[in-house]
């Protein structure tokens, strides 16, 4: 479980890679690159977070408790597929607090929380692989916000290291593990900014594009033309629009229907203005358009992926939840949402005062009593939509399976 971050912590949390170069000081001129890092060994297993098979941060209590309507409650357990036909290749988000730039090659606390809520229940459908990096930290950015960068942190060789890492671990994974298998990569915040340079850089185009069964970029603004399926950042690459569909990609980030991205809100548009250009926004709950039903799997209690600054809600009146998840059947539904600034992934709770169980869910970031609305939940944006993206997986592996015959 992450510790509670502090309230800088909480602003700069999951920024993604893109995004950092923008909350440096302004200079008149970017430094020289000066520092050199050797590269990983990634033939060593401790350098996965997670690898198919191991016992390691994905080998966990992913248990449920089912909350229906009317309160009445049941155990939903998991096991994974060790004979899943498909791969999942995962980058996780901003998680570091290591106390320099970049973060070690540590397994901290941090990963395998991480973990635990964006990656393991994919285990159901797709062998995992995980790799370590050396990530900008959430110390780093601290430093920045606050006017007092540490040093290092604006030199270009430093930012590149989490990427060449990601990108060390891709080219070891397709050299020796891959076996022309597909592969589904899923990324979140930070995460998704690498796996958006890499498959820009490695993919798109490329013989690698062969292998490629979806991208799932979460809590990210991937760039496309507005109304296009396709262009802007990836070339060849479009948004997906059905569950069989393979080679596309699945793009969002999430807000709250009742509290849209203000005007200084970090998601849903471009990173930087672009003429014609917007942000994608597909929905995992509906790929072919209009509003679906929500398969969340949020972390109850002590388990969400980061303390809130507000306890989480009961989840029903008399319910006491000792597993690590909850699942709320009919409670949320999404819907991309388009407007002349935004495109987002508007969730909607559908609550009823009438009946036990909760008529809210926690998610926000919340510093003291101020709710930061320009994050949206973007601190559960896998947890809203895991179900979903586990079924789109397992029907895409069938979809693969067909094509491949």
């Amino acid at each position: 479980m992450l510790r509670r971050l502090s309230a800088l912590a909480a602003l700069t949390a999951m920024l993604a890679a893109p995004a950092i170069a923008s909350a440096q000081p302004v200079a008149a001129a970017p430094p020289p690159a000066t520092a050199t890092y050797a590269p990983n060994d990634y033939g060593a297993k401790q350098t996965w977070l997670c690898w198919p098979g191991a016992a390691d941060a994905c080998a966990v209590d992913l248990t449920t408790t089912v909350v229906q309507a009317n309160g009445k409650t049941s155990a939903e357990t998991f096991k994974a597929d060790p004979k899943a036909p498909l791969d999942c290749f995962y980058v996780y988000p901003t998680v570091s607090r290591d106390p320099g730039v970049l973060s070690s090659m540590t397994i901290e606390p941090e990963e395998r929380s991480v973990v635990l809520h964006q990656l393991a229940r994919f285990g159901a459908k797709c062998r995992v692989f995980a790799p370590m990096y050396r990530q900008f930290t959430l110390t780093a950015l601290n430093g920045m916000v606050m006017g007092k960068p540490l040093p290092g942190s604006a030199d270009p060789a430093v930012r590149d290291v989490g990427y060449n890492d990601v990108k060390a671990a891709w080219t070891w994974y397709l050299a020796h593990e891959n076996h022309g298998r597909g592969v589904v990569l899923i990324g979140h915040s930070q995460g998704s900014g690498v796996l958006t340079r890499l498959i820009k850089e490695e993919i798109d185009g490329k013989p690698a594009q062969a292998r490629l069964v979806s991208a799932i970029l979460m809590g990210t603004s991937l760039v496309v033309p507005k109304g296009m399926d396709v262009g802007g950042d990836f070339k060849s690459i479009p948004l997906c629009h059905a569950n069989s569909q393979t080679g596309c990609v699945i793009a969002f980030a999430s807000f709250r229907d009742n509290s849209p991205p203000p005007a200084n809100s970090r998601f849903g548009r471009p990173r930087t203005p672009q003429p014609g250009m917007a942000a994608a926004c597909v929905n995992p709950a509906n790929l072919t358009g209009g509003k679906g039903e929500l398969h969340a799997y949020l972390g109850s209690g002590a388990t969400m992926i980061v303390e809130a600054a507000t306890p989480p809600k009961a989840w029903a009146t008399g319910v006491t939840v000792t597993t690590p998840f909850v699942s709320v059947p009919g409670l949320l539904s999404a819907q991309c949402v388009s407007t002349d600034d935004f495109n987002y992934l508007a969730i909607h709770v559908n609550a009823d005062p009438a009946d036990p169980r909760t008529d809210d869910i926690p998610g926000d970031i919340v510093i003291g009593t101020m709710t930061l609305k320009d994050w949206g939940l973007h601190l559960i944006d896998a947890n809203l939509t895991m179900g979903n993206l586990v079924d789109i997986v397992g029907d895409e592996s069938t979809a693969w399976a067909a094509k491949a015959k």
